[in-house]
């Protein structure tokens, strides 16, 4: 096959849509796994869909101006209705699939939604549990369209639509009505609103991030340029369809390329479903990554004692001359070559194969930072993984790292068309192209971000090499002061505990204080198979980990990060000095963490005030009773003895005369 670098070139996602149906009109857009099954849908078929499911929704009273909520898993239908709404000049919002009724209604009010297009019977539920609950929304979301009808045979309520009975509809309007596609897709204009992305709510409520299609044309435009993206290429979407990473570098990218997307079969596949379609650009956030290394250790604890000396035998090896290998820099001596090419053999390669990367052209990670070891991981196999900055309001894209220049500490160099400067305060600001045009119905909130020249206020503290790549610290609200003045940096200490394939998420605490302690959560499936394999009996995550030889594990991994912060002489002061394994994994639904998990560390620290009182005292347990809310709403309490352990501090190295 020949590949094309190629761009379409349209002013709105609707005329680039059409420009694929009418160039590639074969090569296929889609492709969806259903009951083991990969199946294909062509660019000319995704066009005649999204043209009868725009008709459809004109049809039953959808009109230019409206938002049209988007609930479900990544399905090529969905897609398809955003790109229906952005013909008829509406705009798609689309919510966290995983997220409970109670917080779903907040968006929808906020959003002022009439039609949602949904996935299955679990979302309809929820829409309907809103309506019933939630008076602002009794006479709200007037059309509710499903796509997977299963269970849904004696639901008699007005409301509900099917996806494919609205699409006959659709086809019977536009015979009537054969201008009226075209007519309402030449009416969107580039300055129009494309989509509404509503942010994690980290410190508060989310707001609803308004882009319009120039901003998110201009962001994939560059991002294909970067890394010389064509129709050939293959991604994975697997990442929530609320999240703007997948509308820029799955939606967005595909229209600009006319490259392939491919849905997994359900989230519990993704895995499966990776090494199976090999894509050949991949985005994930870090605990993505973390995910994966965890399997990848404990199928080699699983492995013989000749598989198990081999892989840390050669992993050594690609420490040591992995990366330079890489990139291409730095002296490897032929005989280090010959023993990594053996190992790529032996190792690496199969290992690739394992995990659905080995196609891999180029990976990206962002949305958090990503432990030093764990990018080393990667790397150092051959996987060109690399790290990029933005966020929601930003299109994602503010700087990102070049193959071959490629720096473990930082995120790159600014994008093309992007202009960053830093505060007296040493915050990032930003502004570019690909800016938001502000926040829904919030003047005041996008006043406070974008400042009289048009920056942006990213609320991230950093600063610039010698090299010009920009290195972020912390978030500026979260980087203090130890007792003694030494930085406190959490976000950088707990990405190193997280390197370890035991430990899940992590919470540092120690501004103002003088001494760093941090909570724990272990992960269950690798700490779970290490103590099967030692014989150590549990019931459920909270037995699992008060078990004193759990304890004594992550004291291991603690120390071992202690012994690694020491060399760094602006975090020496930072060495974890006690810590506490967490009674229960830290959830969303506990509105621990956003929806893309990341820690709520305000509300933890307020949740759990007495144990961090406990951890700052000499007590050496303490006890702790917490609500729990489950996904079918129904609420528990967990109750436990917390151990309060203390981890081996390394003294200070002497410093240089």
């Amino acid at each position: 096959m020949v590949e094309t670098t190629t761009k379409a070139t349209g002013t709105t996602f609707p005329h680039l849509l059409l420009q694929h149906a009418q160039q590639r009109p074969h090569k296929a857009a889609f492709r969806e796994k259903d009951l083991g099954i990969w199946q294909a849908t062509s660019w000319s078929q995704v066009a005649a869909e999204v043209r009868a499911l725009a008709c459809g929704l004109a049809a039953i009273g959808f009109k230019r101006g409206m938002n049209l909520a988007i609930i479900g898993d990544n399905r090529p239908r969905l897609y398809w209705a955003m790109s229906a709404v952005q013909c008829l000049g509406g705009v798609p919002v689309p919510l966290y699939q995983d997220a409970p009724a109670a917080d779903m209604a907040y968006v929808l009010q906020d959003a002022e939604i009439d039609f949602a297009v949904v996935e299955d019977q679990e979302q309809v539920d929820k829409l309907f549990e809103i309506k019933q609950t939630q008076p602002a929304m009794a006479d709200r979301i007037h059309h509710i369209i499903v796509d997977d009808e299963r269970g849904l045979r004696h639901y008699a309520q007005p409301e509900l639509d099917s996806y494919a009975k609205l699409q006959e509809i659709g086809r019977k309007y536009d015979l009537a009505h054969p201008d009226f596609f075209m007519r309402e897709v030449d009416l969107g204009q580039p300055d129009d609103t494309a989509i509404i992305l509503y942010t994690s709510g980290t410190t508060g409520k989310p707001k609803g991030v308004c882009h319009s299609h120039a901003a998110m044309i201009a962001t994939a435009s560059n991002l294909v340029e970067f890394d010389q993206l064509t129709e050939a290429d293959d991604v994975l979407c697997y990442l929530p369809l609320a999240w703007v990473g997948d509308f820029l570098y799955s939606y967005g990218q595909a229209h600009l390329t006319g490259l392939c997307l491919n849905c997994p079969e359900s989230p519990e596949t993704v895995m499966t479903d990776l090494r199976e379609i090999g894509p050949t650009y991949y985005f994930g956030p870090p605990r993505v990554y973390e995910n994966i290394l965890t399997q990848v250790m404990i199928r080699i604890e699983d492995a013989s004692w000749i598989k198990r000396k081999l892989f840390h035998h050669f992993m050594a090896v690609a420490r040591r001359v992995g990366i330079p290998i890489l990139d291409g820099k730095g002296k490897v001596s032929l005989l280090d070559r010959l023993e990594y090419a053996f190992g790529e053999l032996l190792i690496y390669g199969p290992l690739k194969n394992v995990l659905g990367l080995s196609r891999l052209r180029v990976a990206y990670t962002g949305g958090e930072a990503i432990g030093p070891d764990l990018f080393d991981f990667y790397r150092s196999l051959g996987i060109n993984l690399k790290q990029l900055y933005g966020m929601t309001e930003t299109c994602v894209s503010v700087c990102m790292q070049r193959s071959g220049d490629v720096k473990l500490d930082t995120v790159g160099k600014p994008m093309k068309g992007v202009e960053i400067k830093l505060s007296d305060s040493g915050e990032v600001l930003v502004r570019s192209r690909g800016l938001m045009t502000g926040y829904f119905k919030r003047p005041d909130a996008t006043a406070e971000a974008i400042d009289a020249d048009g920056f942006f206020l990213t609320g991230d503290a950093g600063f610039f090499d010698a090299d010009g790549h920009l290195k972020i610290i912390d978030r500026a609200k979260d980087v203090g002061k130890m007792a003694d003045g030494a930085m406190f940096a959490p976000k950088y200490i707990e990405n190193k505990l997280k390197f370890f394939p035991y430990i899940k998420e992590a919470v540092a605490f120690g501004d103002q204080r003088t001494q760093c302690n941090a909570f724990i959560n272990i992960d269950m499936a690798a700490v779970g198979n290490w103590a099967e394999r030692r014989g150590l009996a549990y019931s459920g995550y909270t037995d699992l980990a008060a078990l004193p030889a759990v304890n004594d594990l992550i004291a291991e991994c603690i120390a071992k990060v202690n012994a690694d912060l020491v060399h760094d002489p602006l975090l020496a002061g930072s060495q974890v000095h006690r810590f506490m394994i967490l009674h229960k994994e830290l959830d969303p639904d506990d509105d621990e963490l956003t929806r893309t998990r990341k820690v709520r560390r305000g509300f933890i620290a307020e949740k759990y005030a007495v144990l961090i009182d406990a951890l700052y005292s000499d007590k050496t347990s303490q006890y702790i009773e917490t609500q729990v809310k489950f996904e079918d709403g129904r609420k528990g309490m967990v109750a436990a003895d917390l151990q309060i352990r203390s981890a081996k501090i390394v003294a200070a190295l002497p410093r240089a005369a």
